[in-house]
């Protein structure tokens, strides 16, 4: 089905620019789609520093299998990403297409397979033609050029009504400078356990895989670790972190590297969100006074994904008794009178209870705009969390009940 472009998608769309030591390519193998490019190739002109957080999915795809253990070795040459296939459940002949497509590339690269990562995206359980892909190799390898950035964030679409694009220049304490450039697909099936859908950052810096690993970790859990458009971990969920090694880094320079890292992930993520499918609007949660980080991010999950806080805002009914249930939901232990909420910045629910008197016309109001904010203070401690959703309307039945139509 045709998509209407997200209503909260970016009023302009950026290029992200070219980048020392890595090239990219596209193409179209046919895998599903017509008339557009399907197939994405990253070119890393020399081995980069990679990290990599993947699907907790009991059901991941032979692609993600793969793709950690390129992680585990910490070296990558090439990225491969398909659109239109997941190639999850696909038996021996899947895990069997990503031997091929690997094998293929790391022949003409002159590498080993394990340092070519590999991801598959679309409908599951289909056979992966692998076959109309392989032909394409030695043509994206010589076209890949340091400026095909954008069309990679087109190719590897899906449900998406719009391409994610983040770039992020940052000014170390050393004096040098490093780039981040990254892109992502996400609409459904979001509720990342690990990274998101799929997303490749590159930068230019010089960084050891180990401490690359642990920095993309922690910037995932503070962002896409933070969103859920349906609750839904996908079988295919990657998030790929990539250094070229042009920057050379010192020590002192890691915590402002680590800070330009996290902001591009919660840009991309954000992006994710504001594309939930059927999105008309940006749920952004902050819990306070919680216990701990884990209560925190337990809250406010529970509030950003709960269907029935979603669909009051799809609606924009200010139903606050909803928000007070999927808190009590969460697991998290509470004292119900130290609980306070506010909606758009206007204190909703105090002393277990809404604000006396209670006037809903503030709450009306802020309803109506883009960006939903509730803010939650449990009382219980100093920590804080946060969580980002969107709100659940009939178009995301719609989108899904045509989806392999």
């Amino acid at each position: 089905m045709a998509l209407t472009r997200s209503p909260l998608a970016p009023q302009r769309m950026i290029s992200l620019p070219p980048m020392a030591g890595v090239r990219v390519a596209t193409t179209a193998a046919g895998v599903r789609y017509q008339g557009r490019d399907d197939v994405t190739l990253f070119v890393f002109d020399r081995p980069a520093s990679f990290a990599g957080v993947f699907t907790l999915s009991a059901t991941a795809a032979p692609s993600v299998k793969h793709s950690r253990r390129v992680a585990a070795g910490g070296s990558v040459r090439a990225i491969s990403i398909v659109a239109g296939n997941a190639n999850v459940f696909t038996g021996k002949a899947g895990y069997d297409a990503v031997e091929a497509i690997t094998a293929d590339l790391a022949h003409h690269l002159n590498c080993s397979p394990h340092e070519i990562a590999h991801s598959a995206t679309g409908i599951i359980g289909e056979p992966f033609p692998a076959n109309r892909i392989l032909p394409h190799h030695a043509a994206l390898i010589a076209h890949a050029t340091a400026e095909g950035w954008d069309a990679a964030s087109d190719a590897i679409a899906t449900t998406d009504t719009y391409s994610k694009r983040a770039t992020h220049q940052v000014h170390l304490p050393s004096g040098a400078i490093v780039t981040f450039n990254g892109i992502a697909k996400g609409s459904g099936m979001i509720k990342p356990n690990m990274a998101t859908m799929l997303s490749y950052i590159v930068t230019d810096a010089a960084v050891d895989p180990d401490i690359l690993q642990a920095m993309l970790t922690r910037a995932a859990d503070q962002t896409f670790n933070c969103i859920s458009v349906d609750t839904d971990t996908s079988t295919s969920d990657s998030l790929m972190l990539a250094a070229t090694g042009v920057v050379p880094l010192s020590p002192q320079d890691h915590d402002a590297f680590e800070a330009g890292l996290t902001q591009v992930c919660q840009n991309l993520a954000l992006q994710i969100i504001c594309d939930g499918e059927g999105a008309r609007k940006l749920i952004t949660v902050t819990v306070t006074g919680a216990a701990s980080t884990h209560d925190a991010k337990a809250v406010a999950m529970a509030v950003a994904e709960s269907p029935l806080v979603k669909t009051a805002i799809a609606a924009e009914d200010a139903n606050w008794g909803r928000i007070v249930m999927a808190i009590g939901k969460s697991g998290v232990p509470l004292d119900p009178a130290r609980l306070t909420v506010q909606l758009g910045g206007h204190p909703l629910v105090v002393s277990e209870g809404r604000i006396t008197p209670f006037d809903e016309s503030p709450f009306a109001q802020h309803l109506k705009e883009d960006e939903i904010r509730i803010a939650i203070d449990l009382g219980m401690g100093s920590v804080r969390g946060h969580a980002w959703g969107c709100d659940l309307t009939h178009a995301y039945i719609d989108i899904n009940a045509s989806y392999r139509s």
